[in-house]
Formats: structure tokens, C-alpha cells, sequence
């Protein structure tokens, strides 16, 4: 215990010596990015257009990004002090901020949605500071929290005052901005290796949110449209999910567990950076989307076909899940040709759906979808199981 003359400890830096699972801050922390992800996927019901589009993924970036960064906060430092407990809840704050400005973030809401980041980019500094005063040689450069973190909430704070468009080109040279100064830093200056376990259980947690913002959004929709044909949809709305979670936490949560885990120090981060960071900005976009894209789907089920955006929703959404999965996979050393036989498929067949639009009734849509997705779960099962076969001989 410290006493009014001693400094408090510092957070110590992980080690991963250890299983170690996410505790309850973290997880009553992840509760905001369910109004997160729910504000994000009702901007995109019914036929988003283009502009939508740009929209959901231009305001889905920063709060996710956030999420990022304070995730592998968290995964460095073992810190469960009073402070750290009331920065992370001032950062939950913000992002509640965030999301209730998200339906308007493109207008009127702009500035509170601003002020919200530049408040997660303030509690990120207070997180980051004490490991400027860590002993050699894992002592943080205090230029780089000043900069990532002080210097861009300030930015991000003056852009509230911007007028529209110009704000939003602002935003943009700011988020860019960050990404030049994470990726130069070439991980100097971590103050501990990143504990694989913790880091996957994370963002499988987040990757469950996602999951569950479409399991929400098929029931809401049912009961609104109380129907045979909505039944049909939702059913095969949920089957389609089922495939990717089976998928997902059998193959690609695994996968990451055991080449994260058998990386270096630098490049377990490296890893963490590119694949728990940027990829999976674009798996559980995908996610949101498709999310968006069942709840029409089961609302328009009488229709003889769905409008083309959500469609676009729906399919391009599974798309670019497969697409994401593809990059990770390469990301990890998988041979390309190896990646490509599922890859592939992975990503045609759901464009192939989308060009089908104006004759593919919703139901038949979703099967297909469904169908592609059952596919790729049992083709990964029978190739895992060939490997582990291989193997034993």
C-alpha cells in the first residue's frame, strides 16, 4: 500500500507466464460496443446506398480502433488499481458518447462524436504514461504518448469546432495520422510481451458481440414481421450465423492462438497489431453488416427480391468476412495456394448471389449464403483432419 510520501507502483508489464482471462472491467467495458455496433447496423437496414456504406465504416473505425488500443493496454499491463478501474470507466463514458452520436455523427451529432474521441485518446495517455518511466530498456519514449495520444485528442477536440465537409477530411488526416505513428514506431518501446491467451479471448469476445447484434437483430425483425416467410428467413438467418461461429472459434481463434503464441516478442506484437487490430476492423465490419442486411432480409420476406443494398449488405458482407479471413491466413504463412482453395469460393459465391439480385427471392439469398458458409465449415474440418492424419504417419 502507498503512502502520501510514495509514489504508487507502476503497472507491471505481462510476461505471459501464464493462462490469464479478461476480467470483469473489461467485460462490463465491451456492454458500450453493444450500443455501438447496434447504432452502426441500424444506419445500414433497408438499401443503403454507397454513401451509407462510407458512413458505417468511417464511423465504425475510431470507436474500434479505440477498442484496440485500449485491449492491448489492458493485455500489457496488470493493472487493476482504483485509478486504472475510473480511466477505463471515463473511457466507457466516452464511447457511450460516441454511440449515441453515431445516427447523427454525419451531421448535427459531428462535434459530441468528436468530443467522445478526443476523450478515449486522452484516457489512452493516462494509460501510457507510467511505462515512460520504466526502467531501460523498456521505457516508452515520452514523445510517442504525447503525440498518439495527447496531440491527437487535442486535434481530435479543435475538429468539433470545423464546419462539415472539412471536418470529416480532418478526421480522416488524424486517423491516418495515428496509423503512421503506430506503424513507424516498429514496436520499440512495448513494455512486455503480449499475453497471447488474453488477447485472443478479447477480440473472440468482440467477434461474439458482432455475432450477437445479428442474433438480436433476426429476433427483432421476426417480431415485427410476424409471418411463415419471416420464420423461413430467420431460421436460415441463424444458420448461416451458427457457421460462421463453429468456423470461427474452431479454426480462426485457434490459429491465432498457436502462431501468436509461438511468435518472438516483436512479432507476437507485430501480429497482434496487424491481425487483431486492422484485419479484424474488416472481419467484424463484415459481421455488422451482414447483421443489417438478415434484419431487412427477414422484413422484406414476402418480396419477390431484396433491394440491391441489402444485398450488397448481406453478401458483400460475407465477402469481405472471407476476404479478411484470407489476408489473416497469409498474415500467418499460409501458402497462398493453399489459402485460395477456400479463399476463392470463399469470396465469389457471395458475389455471384449479389449479381442475382433482381431474381433471388430473400429466402433463397439467405440459403445460398447459408449454404456457402456450411460449406466452408466442412471443408476446413475435413482438411484439419487430414493434417492431423498426415501427422501421426
Amino acid at each position: 500500500m502507498s503512502t502520501p510520501h510514495t509514489p504508487a507502483p507502476l503497472p507491471s508489464p505481462t510476461s505471459e507466464p501464464g493462462p490469464r482471462h479478461a476480467g470483469w472491467l473489461e467485460l462490463f467495458f465491451d456492454l458500450v460496443f453493444v450500443a455501438v455496433v447496434a447504432q452502426l447496423s441500424h444506419g445500414l437496414h433497408g438499401d443503403p446506398g454507397w454513401r451509407e456504406f462510407a458512413v458505417f465504416l468511417g464511423l465504425y473505425f475510431p470507436p474500434w480502433w479505440m477498442w484496440a488500443n485500449l485491449t492491448v493496454s489492458a493485455n500489457l499491463f496488470q493493472d487493476d488499481s482504483a485509478r486504472r478501474r475510473v480511466v477505463m470507466l471515463i473511457a466507457m463514458l466516452c464511447l457511450a458518447v460516441m454511440a449515441a452520436a453515431v445516427p447523427e455523427a454525419d451531421g448535427d451529432r459531428a462535434p459530441a462524436y468528436a468530443l467522445g474521441y478526443a476523450g478515449t485518446r486522452l484516457v489512452l495517455l493516462a494509460l501510457w504514461w507510467p511505462a515512460t518511466r520504466f526502467p531501460a530498456p523498456r521505457t516508452l519514449p515520452r514523445w510517442r504518448p504525447l503525440t498518439y495520444c495527447l496531440l491527437s485528442g487535442v486535434l481530435w477536440a479543435g475538429s468539433a469546432a470545423v464546419p462539415a465537409p472539412w471536418r470529416y477530411g480532418v478526421w480522416a488526416v488524424l486517423l491516418l495520422a495515428e496509423m503512421v505513428l503506430l506503424l513507424t514506431a516498429r514496436g520499440r518501446g512495448i513494455p512486455g510481451r503480449v499475453h497471447t491467451g488474453h488477447l485472443v479471448e478479447r477480440v473472440g469476445l468482440f467477434v461474439i458481440i458482432v455475432l450477437g447484434e445479428s442474433v438480436l437483430a433476426l429476433i427483432t425483425s421476426t417480431d415485427h414481421t410476424w409471418t411463415a416467410a419471416a420464420g423461413v428467413v430467420a431460421v436460415l438467418g441463424f444458420v448461416l450465423l451458427a457457421a460462421l461461429w463453429w468456423s470461427y472459434f474452431d479454426f480462426a481463434s485457434t490459429a491465432a492462438e498457436r502462431v501468436i503464441g509461438a511468435a518472438g516478442t516483436r512479432e507476437a506484437y507485430f501480429l497482434a497489431r496487424d491481425v487483431g487490430g486492422f484485419l479484424h476492423f474488416f472481419v467484424t465490419a463484415a459481421v455488422i453488416s451482414m447483421a443489417a442486411g438478415l434484419a431487412t432480409a427477414v422484413e422484406e420476406s414476402g418480396h419477390d427480391h431484396l433491394a440491391r443494398g441489402a444485398v450488397w449488405a448481406l453478401a458483400g458482407g460475407l465477402a469481405v468476412y472471407h476476404g479478411a479471413h484470407a489476408l489473416i491466413a497469409l498474415r500467418f504463412g499460409r501458402p497462398l495456394r493453399e489459402v485460395a482453395v477456400w479463399a476463392l469460393p470463399g469470396i465469389g459465391i457471395p458475389l455471384l448471389v449479389v449479381l442475382g439480385t433482381d431474381v433471388l427471392a430473400p429466402w433463397l439469398v439467405v440459403l445460398l449464403l447459408a449454404a456457402e458458409a456450411i460449406a466452408h465449415l466442412l471443408y476446413a474440418t475435413v482438411a484439419r483432419s487430414r493434417r492431423q492424419a498426415a501427422d501421426t504417419t
